[in-house]
């Protein structure tokens, strides 16, 4: 009678022909994790600097307001009351809107150095792949090749 073939163990005869290095996908995500870190560090170090930035403009505009609401002795003092405001409102957001311009331009940079960072890891990680891959391939070829003279 015909021996039915053990598919299992061809799978796992395939499998230990090509061999794989698990530390190279546990560096690969040990580098992506740390970028990962990076880059979360960054938005929430700009996202930390946005609130504040928002916080004081709130309050000052919130003082500002007091200013204008508190009663006045004579009815012209309003209209000045208001045109203070909105000057010193328009003011204040030139001042916060470079600031933000600011948290917005170092985030950018720092986007821009890690980018570069993970970029040349990604290549040297791909040459010494390479490199090494090419040499075991070498290795087997001259094993092979000696085995069948």
């Amino acid at each position: 009678m015909t021996k039915t073939p053990d598919f299992a163990k061809l799978f796992q005869e395939a499998l230990t022909s090509f061999p794989v290095d698990a530390s190279a996908f546990q560096n690969a995500f040990k580098s992506q994790a740390a970028f990962g870190e990076k880059f979360s560090k960054v938005a929430l170090e700009a996202a930390e600097k946005s609130t504040e930035i928002s916080a004081a403009w709130a309050k000052a505009t919130l003082t500002r307001l007091g200013d204008i609401a508190s009663a006045k002795a004579e009815p012209a003092d309003y209209p000045k009351a208001l045109s203070d405001f909105a000057s010193k409102a328009a003011e204040l957001a030139a001042e916060n809107m470079a600031a933000f311009a600011e948290v917005a331009k170092k985030v950018q940079a720092e986007t821009v150095e890690l980018m570069l960072a993970a970029g040349k890891e990604a290549s040297d990680d791909a040459t010494a792949a390479v490199k090494k891959a090419a040499s075991e391939v070498q290795g087997a070829a001259k094993k092979a090749a000696a085995a069948a003279k």
